[in-house]
């Protein structure tokens, strides 16, 4: 089936089929994720180098937007401050579930919030949190106006997103078999080149931290997954693109993906 630009980028910001079909269960999510995880060649693992960047008191009350299957808090539980109050959110009740048995070993409140309307009263929280989300949000300046609601003063707003490049040499090969693919990706709609110009006008202070890491990709089956979970090709397309990917595995020994990565830390005003 062929898509045009606009079926794209309907698709991409589409609530009901993110709901239910690329969100509805974690799987496609854990497709992606691990390939990052297998063939990373950072020396810290993506979810360890996001806590890091958090530098929040340990009384903090915080919100994440986006929580899906609760990966950031599974993998740093040990580092979590007993004081810390913690609410999970995500539009998919089926990420909400995943998120409970993988958050199972700390208190934290589970709910399903859409982001253009956050369900709490002004001046709520230290921080929100919101992770490789905010580009699926079909109206980001009304969420950002709840978040900047939602936040202290001097609360901060954290968000991970990719740049346009993220994944470049992958993308180029399956755009070989299908060049419009990546349609909707060719102008981002929240990335790392305009994300801060977005945010500035609801957060006086916007910074970027970009993580520095790339795949080394040494395995056929893993890459297929990744590539079949956005539910871009048709199967003959998706034969097309092995074939390719594995000529070059036998010929070169590995296919290195650079990645493009990072994270705004934004404070609202005091």
């Amino acid at each position: 089936m062929q898509l045009d630009q606009g079926d794209f980028m309907s698709r991409f910001t589409d609530e009901t089929y993110l709901l239910n079909e690329q969100y509805k269960t974690p799987s496609h999510l854990t497709q992606r994720a691990t390939l990052h995880d297998r063939f990373s060649t950072s020396p810290r693992r993506w979810m360890l180098w996001l806590f890091d960047q958090y530098d929040l008191p340990n009384d903090a009350k915080i919100l994440e937007l986006g929580c899906g299957p609760g990966w950031l808090w599974k993998e740093n539980l040990e580092r979590i401050p007993e004081g810390w109050d913690i609410v999970l959110s995500d539009f998919s009740p089926g990420m909400l579930v995943q998120a409970r048995e993988n958050v199972a070993g700390r208190p934290c409140r589970f709910e399903r919030i859409d982001a253009q309307e956050i369900p709490f009263e002004d001046e709520t929280f230290d921080a929100v949190f919101a992770n490789h989300m905010l580009y699926h949000v079909p109206d980001r300046s009304k969420a950002f106006s709840e978040i900047c609601r939602v936040l202290k003063p001097g609360g901060f707003f954290y968000a991970a997103t990719n740049g346009k490049n993220h994944m470049q040499e992958l993308r180029d090969m399956v755009v070989t078999i299908q060049p419009d693919a990546y349609e909707e990706l060719s102008t981002p709609n929240f990335g790392l080149e305009n994300g801060a110009e977005q945010l500035s006008p609801y957060f006086g202070d916007v910074e970027v931290r970009l993580n520095e890491d790339a795949l080394c990709v040494t395995a056929l089956d893993p890459l297929m997954d990744y590539v079949a979970s956005g539910k871009r090709l048709t199967e003959p397309e998706l034969d097309a693109v092995r074939n390719l990917a594995q000529r070059r595995l036998v010929e070169e020994g590995a296919i290195v993906i650079e990645k493009s990565v990072g994270v705004f830390i934004a404070r609202k005003a005091t």
